[in-house]
């Protein structure tokens, strides 16, 4: 990387003080730090780019840096310019590391008095939702929940229903009491993170496999316990509360029966319930409110949506709640 610089007659500068700083670490990165070349290229060209945003701004010493003048290149990264297409979140923060790690090395090595980077945090990269699955894979694994015949496919099936039909968090679900059913009503109350509650509708498809297990399948696995089952709805094999990582284990038990090859997750089950009510014409604020994403600035929003709103768009919207 050149350290140097050219006026607009072409003469050739002096390096910068920056400049110099730069091309230190650069032979610190390659020499010492043995970095692979396509990993130094990446750096070169992330800190000329940063070179050029001090040299607009006149800085040519190190100690001239302050953390506005990083951030505000953070911000330059995010937006673009006429140079440069805005970056994407996970480009600005590769950045921004190339960055901080310079001005933490000339601080380190005596070039600098301190470190102006060290308080600019790369942006966060944004959390990469699942895929939702097609229908027809939903449908097929819900098919081929549980061996055929046993007491626990009627569980599994009740299970897999209701991460579908609610858009439960596996958490939820396995947390459910049976007094959180209300079959008559056709609701359930859902227990959210911070101890946040929401009452969901429960489509007729749901009710009928929680119905079938509470009548056939849950009495059999409450006479195997020892204890008190502490009126939890989902039992395991020994009469207590079924586990997440169990009912982690029957969805994926269930997604290979129905020869789903996608990688299948509580999420994505959840992530396919609003997906397909989206899909299905339903309003963005009712599948926040039915998802139980809660925020600042959606709060107020969903003080709007009622139980009755949410029954009548999840009875419409919903592939599997017909009545």
């Amino acid at each position: 990387m050149a350290s140097t610089g050219s006026t607009t007659d072409g003469a050739v500068t002096r390096p910068t003080e920056v400049g110099r700083a730069v091309r230190t670490y650069l032979d610190h990165l390659s020499v010492e730090r043995g970095l692979a070349k396509n990993t130094l290229t990446s750096y070169r060209r992330d800190l000329r780019r940063y070179q050029e945003y001090l040299a607009e701004g006149g800085i040519d010493g190190l100690d001239q840096v302050t953390e506005a003048i990083v951030a505000g290149f953070l911000m330059r990264l995010r937006e673009g310019d006429a140079d440069h297409p805005p970056l994407t979140s996970t480009s600005a923060a590769r950045t921004v590391v190339a960055v901080r790690g310079f001005h933490k090395f000339a601080v380190a090595d005596g070039l600098a008095s301190s470190d102006p980077a060290s308080g600019v945090k790369p942006p966060t990269p944004a959390k990469r939702l699942p895929k939702a699955l097609p229908l027809a894979d939903v449908e097929a694994i819900l098919e081929a929940a549980g061996a055929p015949g046993t007491t626990l496919a009627l569980r599994d099936r009740a299970l897999l229903e209701v991460l579908y039909g609610t858009g439960a968090r596996i958490s939820e679900a396995v947390g459910l009491d049976v007094d959180d059913l209300d079959m008559v009503d056709g609701t359930v109350l859902l227990r959210g993170k911070g101890g946040k509650e929401r009452i969901v509708p429960v489509g007729s498809y749901a009710r009928e496999a929680v119905d079938a297990y509470l009548v056939r399948g849950r009495p059999e696995l409450a006479g195997v316990s020892t204890g008190s089952t502490g009126g939890a709805l989902f039992l395991n094999a020994r009469g207590g509360r079924l586990s997440r990582q169990s009912a982690w284990a029957v969805l994926v038990k269930a997604a290979d029966r129905a020869g789903v090859t996608r990688d299948v997750s509580p999420h994505t089950m959840r992530h396919s319930f609003a997906t397909h009510l989206l899909d299905g014409g339903a309003d963005v604020r009712v599948v926040q409110e039915l998802l139980g994403h809660a925020s600042v600035t959606t709060t107020q929003v969903y003080t709007l949506v009622t139980v009755d709103n949410l029954r009548e768009v999840f009875a419409t919207a919903h592939p599997r709640a017909r009545d």
